[in-house]
């Protein structure tokens, strides 16, 4: 009882701090963007998008419908941490936005170094949300609430880093996330998994049991993607002709990886019934690849073919290499984000290289300008810009494998945290499951029934 108590306190006064600290830092730091002004807000090409804030509010409410109900609802299918992986999902994503419109900001602060928002913004935080939450996937079930906060505590200023690499300076196109959002998160999180690994494979299997009830929750989840995705995805696109583009190619995209779903499962799988966790790996899976390429595209049928190839290529990992990464890489991946983030992002991006170097203003038009600004002024090759795709690739993988190592390994003990340090303590301490955290209702009021 007491070490729950202790337990207790010790989230408390965190978010206690950490809340106190971003409070003092808005105060110094942030201001409302002036509804007649040319400020930047935190978003990368925000000149180019619409000045309007009420045109922007729905951008930002679909993408914050998906964070809390899509990623909050898949990540309850493990039996003994349903409710506690919605609540952490929460709690992420409270934290995550607040810190993110300050770690973006550091990049983007305007002549009199002040951080202006607006709802664009918010979506470019969402977006960081996204990034936060696939990586939590990684090592859910295995941390507790205070080092999920100490993670995002750490990677969000590496995926502000990252992103602004990426888009300001070598100036890659990734407007729906298959770089910064899925491959960014996906081996941040795995590595920061590789380094909280210990030799309990008995109690991770016991973890990894689902049951009917979250298998509904990750249902709703699955449908809360179809429905709110394809806006987030296109959230950071131009809004003249390239907007509809990016959603139609993921619709598409939808459609194929689901349906190729269920040609490959009953191959792989020797009872041939269909989980519903494939199914949600196949929704993941196709915006994964469509992030880069989703406003690329200018035929349906190129859509169809990269989801149809995403499913299949999140199936076959999820069948041959999970097993791999589990016993030879030492590394645990709860939630499988590198079959349903990670391979489809780079397959994306892949994807995305091809078509920058394919692309034309007779393929593109007007588009051009909007989707490779540097190739329509000249100052790119096509080639030149497909190299930089791909170059833009390697530089996430190492910042995401260099973030994630120093995340688990070196920067807890730097810091002196004494409570609840990232690697694991003992079994019991890491593999509490939902009973355990999380009091059932009315059990923690008094008088409560």
């Amino acid at each position: 009882m007491a070490e729950r108590a202790a337990a207790r306190l010790h989230l408390s006064g965190l978010c206690f701090f950490l809340q106190l600290l971003t409070i003092v830092l808005f105060a110094t730091f942030v201001r409302y963007s002036p509804e007649s002004s040319n400020l930047c807000s935190t978003e990368p090409r925000c000149s180019q998008r619409d000045p309007s804030p009420t045109l922007g509010y729905p951008r930002f409410r679909d993408a914050h419908l998906r964070a809390l109900l899509g990623f909050g609802f898949l990540l309850a299918f493990l039996s003994r941490y349903g409710v506690g992986s919605v609540a952490g999902s929460l709690l992420i994503v409270a934290f995550t936005i607040q810190w993110a419109i300050l770690a973006q900001g550091l990049f983007y602060f305007s002549q009199n170094s002040k951080i202006y928002v607006s709802t664009q913004s918010m979506v470019s935080a969402d977006f960081c949300t996204a990034a936060i939450l696939i990586s939590t996937g990684a090592v859910l079930g295995r941390v507790n609430p205070i080092q999920m906060l100490l993670m995002a505590l750490l990677e969000v200023p590496l995926f502000a880093c990252n992103e602004y690499i990426l888009r300001s300076i070598l100036g890659v196109s990734d407007s729906g996330g298959s770089l910064t959002i899925h491959t960014f998160g996906a081996y941040f999180g795995l590595t920061v998994s590789r380094a909280l690994h210990q030799p309990h494979e008995d109690k991770r299997k016991e973890q990894q049991d689902v049951g009917h009830g979250p298998d509904v929750f990750a249902v709703v989840g699955t449908i809360c993607l179809w429905i709110f995705w394809p806006s987030f995805a296109s959230a950071t696109t131009a809004h003249d002709s390239a907007e509809p583009w990016a959603v139609l190619n993921l619709y598409f995209s939808l459609a194929a990886s689901t349906l190729a779903t269920f040609i490959l499962s009953p191959i792989l799988y020797e009872e041939g019934t269909l989980q519903v966790a494939q199914l949600q790996d196949a929704t993941l899976a196709s915006t994964a690849v469509m992030g880069m390429a989703g406003e690329m595209l200018s035929t349906p049928f190129g859509a169809l073919t990269a989801g149809f190839l995403a499913s299949q290529l999140s199936l076959l990992s999820s069948r041959f290499l999970s097993p791999i990464l589990r016993s030879r890489l030492k590394t645990e991946d709860t939630c499988g984000v590198h079959n349903v983030h990670g391979l489809p992002g780079i397959l994306g991006t892949f994807l995305g290289t091809l078509l920058a170097a394919l692309a034309t203003a007779d393929v593109f038009g007007d588009r051009l300008q909007l989707v490779f600004p540097l190739v329509a002024d000249g100052s790119r090759t096509t080639a030149e810009q497909a190299q930089w795709q791909l170059c833009g690739l390697v530089v996430t993988l190492l910042l995401a494998a260099l973030g994630g190592g120093l995340t688990g390994e070196f920067q807890p003990r730097a810091l002196n945290i004494y409570i609840y340090i990232y690697r694991p303590q003992k079994p019991n301490e890491t593999t509490k499951s939902d009973a355990e955290r999380w009091s059932p209702r009315g059990a923690a009021r008094p008088g409560g029934r």
